[in-house]
């Protein structure tokens, strides 16, 4: 017969017995599967090992076998838990039916006598009555912690297990540590990580090798240890091998060469002579410098270091986190062993049970054995032995984290090596994670500080500017600026390349956005250096490089967001000539003064001053320069200039700029400059200029720009300025000329355009000196031909954009005429007179193109062909190789001979 042993179980214990057998059964497998889950679960974890210290690592180990226990426990309650039962007889509460006497000689038999066969007494119960009983007296009789105790320190367990961890899945302390441990696994695998360190090994070397000649034997071992400490701090460390979250995407690192390569050094270090030769790592052998590729991504792994750094240490919360878990953990410990141990001594082996069962079995009181208490008592014992061990060693914890302080974190131990005295303290969770990864690998923390140190960044910084900005790619990037001097312009770079100082023949730097634009003493090496520009830089300067530029240097131009950001050094260049400064240069609260400009007085040679800011007045302290500043702008971006008194003290300016003021009338301030040859008041909101009386003792004055102002009228006081040259009165709503105007005899360049003027009178014969006359824009409708018999000196003619119906007679007598503007009129044709001013030729004149061809062919040819002969040169001579003279009469003649062909 082939029977299951699930059939033959039921057919010989019963279904309820079997019953119980399976579930047993069923526990284990379920039990089996959830314990390799965990197991599992804990292998994917191995990449927080990093942060575990010792004690969370015994902890893990007696919470596995804690587990176990009360898994073995609970699987025996399951599987061969129950109690056996027997009557207890007695008089007065249990029947029993007559049974026979007991004879003594039963009890004192001799071995002479025969073997009596043993009796007990009759309960005439069947066995169904006793698995009945045995079943009720289980769940009556015995105590619940004989029961139930393996199943409630399973559910203990399962939850120190869970606290355990917690810190590692708590969503707002998970994202921190998995990106801590992601910086810090590629911070070791970084080459640069190799790189600092074995520099700084070779610095500790140098130090070193200075007491070798007072201790040789003791050179010998610092140097071993050195070299050892070098070997230590190689890439390929052992204590982040099987990171998985972090060792997937990460390049093989080129350490082990250089690993092998410094242990080769300690090897002879031990066994030949040291010296200093053999000590210095050759930087010329293969591998000792980086790739682009290594550089890009030590520079971007300084930039995520210092970015998490900002976020880690703005808060602690990974800190009060594993806290509260180790605090958890101590008082769930206190609490189980505060119930548990008084219950063990209450597991015992016998129990009286009396079920409500006369009826059925006639007895009351039954006398039962736990089978399973002795085994249980003992496994209860060992799980409280583990759980004293555990709760030791998380008190072990609480005073560990209460006692150090874990919210601040030192490199001590690295500053006293002299490696990296620069690596700063760090707070909050960041120190916290160190603290922890300390007490896996105190390396670690060396290794994540080479990227925390801002000299190391700095070394990299220039190591990669030194390949990428090389010399010859710098003079490869030098062009000619408008004067022909030889200019760079370097822009976005984190800091200036050591090959730019070797740049003697550089005479104009430009540097925009620099990071850290520091002025070594090597400039001294740029001898024809005379201007430079710092367009939103952070300069700093070497005094040996101060003192190159304060002899050398003649012009700076500086662009910042703030006064405050101006460096101080600008104020001690002696020998500057020309300074230009853009930025806001006046406090927030307007009159206030924004910069120190008091400090100008060491600027003993400033001749040319230009401020481009929004300032609210001429500040006195420019008064320190009225001896040598001869030229003065300011383009005040729009904002009113209330206050201009701090002019009065500067006697010596012979220029005067002021743009974008919003003057509204001519400053009083600018009466007494008695010295003042040019005064610029361009895009203001000048309505009147009855001040120019006013100007009059100004006898020096010979250029004055009113343009793009609000001018209605010209005053008639305009004929006081005897010594002007140049009037700019372009854009304006001027309707008329005064006949004053043209009074001013040495006037050269007069601009009058975008006015609203509709004649030119016929005084303009008495500017004889007129070499340019700027009419454009107006609404002229003719010229006065005086302006062409008179103003012989003439170069430059604009009459674009008017309403001129032809140009008058004598126009072929400007014979000085170079650009002559004609376009945008009502002209119909050209007059041939304009072949006889040679200096049109070459584009010089402006005009539509079908407009062009109403004149002669030749006259075309001779306006269209490239100057090649001085315009200078008398239009009569007759052997000329530019073009043959003609009168007027014979240039007549050849257009009608033309037209009528």
């Amino acid at each position: 017969m082939n029977r299951s042993p699930w059939k033959l179980l039921s057919s010989f214990w019963g279904p309820s017995v079997s019953a119980d057998w399976g579930k047993s059964r069923q526990f284990q497998y379920i039990t089996m599967f959830a314990l390799s889950e965990l197991w599992s679960g804990g292998e994917r974890q191995g990449s927080y090992k990093l942060l575990k210290p010792w004690w969370e690592v015994f902890m893990d180990y007696l919470l596995v076998l804690m587990l176990m226990v009360s898994i073995l426990a609970g699987t025996l309650l399951l599987s061969r838990d129950g109690v056996v039962c027997v009557p207890v007889h007695s008089s007065f509460t249990n029947y029993s039916f007559p049974i026979e006497p007991v004879s003594d000689s039963i009890f004192s038999s001799t071995p002479e006598s025969p073997k009596i066969p043993a009796k007990g007494r009759r309960t005439n119960l069947d066995f169904q009555q006793y698995i009945y009983i045995s079943q009720v007296c289980y769940h009556e009789a015995l105590p619940w912690y004989s029961r139930f105790l393996p199943y409630v320190t399973l559910l203990h367990t399962l939850v120190l297990l869970a606290s355990g961890c917690f810190w590692f899945r708590f969503p707002l302390t998970s994202a921190r540590i998995e990106h801590f441990l992601s910086l810090l696994a590629k911070c070791c695998e970084s080459p640069w990580t190799t790189r600092a360190l074995s520099h700084t090994a070779k610095l500790d070397t140098r130090f070193s090798e200075v007491d070798q000649v007072v201790q040789p034997k003791v050179q010998v071992t610092s140097l071993y240890k050195t070299r050892k400490s070098s070997l230590d701090s190689g890439t390929d460390s052992p204590l982040l091998v099987g990171t998985d979250s972090v060792s997937t995407t990460a390049q093989p690192s080129p350490c082990p060469s250089t690993l092998s390569h410094c242990s080769t050094l300690s090897a002879l270090s031990l066994t030949e002579p040291v010296l200093p030769v053999q000590v210095i790592p050759d930087t010329s052998r293969p591998g000792a410098t980086l790739d682009r590729s290594d550089r890009e991504q030590a520079r971007a792994l300084f930039e995520r270091v210092r970015r998490f750094r900002a976020h880690c240490e703005s808060s602690d919360i990974i800190y009060k986190v594993y806290t509260a878990q180790t605090v958890f953990k101590v008082l769930k410990f206190i609490l189980i062993i505060s119930y548990t141990t008084p219950l063990l001594g209450s597991i015992t082996f016998s129990h009286v049970c009396q079920p409500r069962s006369h009826a059925l079995t006639g007895y009351s009181v039954f006398q039962c054995s736990h089978s399973l208490s002795s085994v249980l008592r003992k496994l209860m014992q060992a799980y409280v032995s583990l759980l004293f061990l555990f709760g030791l060693l998380g008190i072990y914890a609480l005073f560990w984290i209460f006692h150090k302080s874990l919210r601040q974190y030192s490199f001590q131990s690295v500053r006293e090596k002299g490696s990296m005295l620069d690596v700063p303290d760090l707070h909050n969770d960041l120190a916290f994670l160190l603290h922890m990864a300390d007490q896996y690998d105190p390396l670690l923390a060396q290794r994540l500080s080479v990227f925390l140190s801002p000299v190391s960044e700095t070394r990299l910084l220039e190591e990669s500017l030194e390949r990428r900005w090389g010399a010859e790619r710098l003079r490869s990037m030098i062009t000619s600026d408008q004067q022909g001097r030889s200019l760079l312009q370097l822009v976005a770079l984190p800091r200036l390349p050591p090959a730019l100082f070797t740049l003697s023949q550089l005479e104009v730097l430009k540097l925009e956005l620099i990071g850290d634009a520091k002025l070594t003493a090597q400039i001294s090496n740029m001898t024809a250096l005379r201007e430079m520009h710092l367009y939103h830089c952070t300069a700093s300067v070497e005094p040996g490089a101060l003192q190159h530029l304060q002899e050398h240097l003649e012009t700076l131009h500086l662009t910042f967001t703030q006064a405050a950001e101006i460096p101080v050094w600008v104020y001690s260049l002696r020998g500057l000539q020309e300074l230009h400064l853009t930025g806001r240069l006046s406090n927030e609260g307007g009159m206030g003064r924004g910069w120190a400009l008091g400090s100008l007085r060491q600027l003993r040679h400033l001749r040319i001053l230009v401020l481009r800011g929004m300032l609210q007045k001429v500040p006195g302290e420019l008064s320190e320069l009225a001896g040598s500043l001869l030229k003065l702008e300011i383009y005040n971006e729009g904002t009113r200039l209330l206050v201009l008194t701090g002019l009065r003290r500067l006697t010596g300016l012979a220029e005067v700029q002021l743009q974008g003021c919003q003057l509204e009338r001519l400053p009083s301030a600018l009466l007494v400059l008695t010295g003042l040859r040019s005064l610029d008041l361009q895009h203001n909101s000048l309505r009147t200029l009855e001040e120019l009386l006013g100007l009059q003792h100004l006898r020096r004055l010979s250029c004055l720009r009113l343009a793009h102002n609000r001018v209605l009228a010209l005053p008639a006081s305009v004929g006081v300025l005897r010594s002007l040259e140049l009037l700019d009165l372009a854009h304006n709503q001027l309707q008329n000329l005064p006949s004053a105007l043209f009074t001013l005899h040495k006037l050269r360049r007069l601009l009058l355009a975008g006015n609203l003027l509709e004649d030119l009178p016929a005084e303009i014969r008495a500017l004889a000196l007129l070499s340019e006359l700027d009419l454009s824009a107006n609404r002229l409708e003719h010229l006065p031909k005086e302006l062409f018999e008179s103003c012989v000196e003439l170069r430059n003619l604009n009459v674009a954009n008017n309403s001129l119906g032809s140009l008058p007679d004598g126009l072929g007598g400007l014979t000085q005429l170079s650009r002559l503007d004609v376009r945008g009129n009502s002209l119909e044709e050209l007059p041939v007179e304009l072949g006889c001013c040679f200096g049109l030729r070459g584009g010089g004149l402006l005009v539509e193109n079908w407009l062009l061809h109403t004149l002669p062919r030749q006259v075309r040819d001779v306006l269209q062909q490239p100057s090649s002969c001085p315009s200078s040169e008398p239009p009569s001579r007759p052997n000329s190789d530019c073009f043959p003279s003609f009168s007027a009469a014979q240039w007549s003649f050849h257009s009608a001979l033309e037209s009528r062909i």
